[in-house]
């Protein structure tokens, strides 16, 4: 039996359908991300009451701005031996947040005050105080600019000098965004962000906001036992080794790992 003929709008249809299905089959949707390795590599003692908000290594010191209201502090401690060399109390009405250094001074933010503290690294005496709008979070430098993270799917890059806002970036992972980004870290020319409440940490390009990769660091909690254990949110870069350490909030141990080839 012959088969009837159809019009070329039903053709044309029908084309684009096997066309979209083809491209779904054969990845021309955007996926996600590749997760990477990494191995541990070494552990140190973390305090297991700082609730972690930042985390940086720089010329053999381990800086840390612990969180909460009534307990937040400014840490500097000793890389090797892990005991803290200096500590300095906030305000008891700032629950401090994301920290980084760039040149002699030490900017840590606040969660919901809108206040940006600045130190002295070396006196660790506190020297300005800027303002901003929003949450504060996470907080990194490439070396010249201050990158910060709201909580949001965001990266907002500012000026050291006053903390205006120079550009925003939306992280995005695939078709995705990608929210909750928390604690900061620049690596090698890329950003490294804990997303809050997974113990995952993405990679992204901070020109583009694309996430090149995923790290799963569920695996570090078999590593210690401590139920009042919170989420991952510490990473530290240390340039000079190249050696990564990362802990979490209330975490009794930090650790080192290397990514996998």
């Amino acid at each position: 039996m012959a088969m009837p003929r159809k019009s070329n709008s039903f053709l044309l249809a029908l084309g684009l359908l096997v066309l979209a299905a083809f491209l779904c089959c054969c990845g021309g949707e955007q996926e996600g991300a590749p997760t990477i390795a990494f191995k541990v590599v070494g552990e140190a003692p973390h305090e297991v009451s700082s609730y972690c908000q930042g985390y940086l290594i720089h010329d053999g010191v381990l800086w840390e701005s612990a969180g909460k209201w009534k307990e937040s502090k400014l840490k500097k401690i000793d890389l090797k031996t892990r005991q803290v060399i200096t500590e300095r109390k906030i305000d008891d009405e700032l629950f401090a947040e994301g920290l980084c250094l760039l040149g002699d001074k030490l900017y840590q933010l606040t969660w919901k005050e809108g206040v940006c503290l600045v130190w002295n690294a070396s006196s660790m005496i506190r020297t300005q105080t800027f303002k901003y709008r929003g949450q504060g979070w996470g907080l990194t430098t490439d070396g010249k600019e201050l990158v910060m993270s709201d909580g949001s799917a965001t990266l907002v890059f500012r000026r050291p000098d006053d903390f205006g806002e120079i550009r925003r970036v939306r992280v995005t992972d695939g078709s995705n965004t990608v929210p909750a980004l928390n604690e900061l870290e620049w690596i090698e020319g890329e950003v490294w962000a804990n997303v809050y409440q997974q113990d995952r940490i993405a990679i992204i390009n901070p020109a583009t906001g694309a996430v090149r990769a995923w790290l799963d660091c569920g695996e570090l909690r078999k590593n210690f036992d401590h139920p009042e254990a919170e989420v991952l949110n510490g990473i530290a870069y240390d340039a000079a080794t190249k050696e990564i350490w990362l802990t979490g909030k209330y975490w009794p141990k930090s650790f080192r790992i290397a990514l996998e080839n």
